[in-house]
């Protein structure tokens, strides 16, 4: 079975990418769709952020990603950490083939990430891609099992993009209140803030032991 993993160059999934490569013998690993010029059974499309022309998916018996959401509900951008900021510790995740439309396509399996409920950015990264990781080699070594995927049934939702301005605390709510917010801030790409008196101050946050525990 020839397999392909393709995501986006300089994102945060490159690593694990690298990783499912080594992980799957004989495997391919692309960084750009356009690069793909042969036909594989499998295309594993992982954090790849450029529409794939309808012409390059029909090279490929299966063109798969894995979502962060029970599809139809939580389309978009972003849907595990959406799903933190409403509070949940279980994340459900669909594997789908892609189609045309936007997260539309039939799902082939749907597995559930339990969360502790304290893991803060770095750390719900490294689960998210490994949960991703082992979701792929199922799928490959149970293949005759996932031969019957299922149409999406339900209403939909969409979470937007998340950007810098997300990262905001509100300086009238407590820390408890909005440690959720704090576990999906990146110190490095988006940290959270607050404004006080027209003034911007930035804050990080990181784990460290608890010396009374």
């Amino acid at each position: 079975m020839k397999v392909a993993i393709l995501s986006s160059p300089n994102q945060w999934f490159v690593a694990y990418a690298q990783s499912l490569h080594v992980k799957i013998s004989g495997s391919a690993l692309f960084f750009n769709h356009h690069d793909i010029r042969e036909p594989f059974d499998i295309v594993f499309i992982l954090s790849y952020h450029k529409i794939i022309e309808e012409k390059q998916l029909n090279l490929h018996k299966h063109n798969l990603v894995i979502h962060a959401s029970a599809l139809p509900k939580g389309k978009g951008w972003a849907p595990m950490f959406w799903q933190i900021l409403e509070g949940k510790n279980d994340i459900p995740f669909s594997m789908f083939e892609v189609t045309s439309a936007v997260d539309a396509g039939d799902i082939y399996m749907q597995k559930t990430l339990h969360l502790s409920g304290y893991e803060l950015h770095d750390e719900l990264r490294e689960k998210q891609a490994h949960f991703i990781i082992d979701m792929c080699l199922d799928f490959l070594e149970n293949y005759e099992q996932y031969q019957e995927p299922k149409k999406q049934l339900g209403e939909e939702s969409f979470y937007a993009k998340r950007g810098s301005k997300d990262s905001e605390l509100s300086i009238h709510k407590t820390l408890k209140e909005q440690f959720n917010l704090l576990r999906v801030t990146s110190n490095q790409e988006y940290p959270a803030f607050f404004e006080i008196d027209n003034r911007r101050y930035q804050l990080t946050i990181e784990e460290i032991p608890n010396e009374n525990s």
